[in-house]
């Protein structure tokens, strides 16, 4: 099976952002959730993940300045997955119109040609 070049592009960013949403989501718990070395270990968990997330999202075989939108449209999807599953946030209304219009505005970014 052979994949075309965004939807390689689309997959480095999902793993990216999924990266970096994690490792934002551990660097807060173990600001607020633990002590000693249970902290140390996950701040570096984090760190790792976050230095992970800088590394892949290079990988994106688009123009950097155009994989920025499509970049930002699945971090804020990504976003609200984690934020759901790790801390049992639900999105408010004006979070899913407003990101709505994220998720618009960053693939107009990548993928518009006017």
């Amino acid at each position: 099976m052979k994949f075309n070049q965004s939807t390689i592009a689309v997959f480095i960013l999902i793993v990216a952002t999924t990266l970096e949403v994690c490792g934002d989501a551990i660097v807060r718990k173990s600001i607020y959730e633990y002590t000693g070395a249970y902290r140390i270990f996950f701040m570096i968990a984090g760190a790792i993940l976050l230095f992970g997330y800088g590394y892949v999202l290079n990988l994106s075989p688009i123009e950097f300045s155009k994989v920025v939108g499509l970049y930002i449209a699945i971090l804020f999807i990504m976003w609200q997955v984690i934020n759901y599953a790790v801390f049992r946030t639900v999105p408010s209304l004006s979070l899913i119109v407003g990101g709505g219009m994220i998720v618009l505005g960053g693939l107009i970014v990548t993928f518009g040609k006017f």
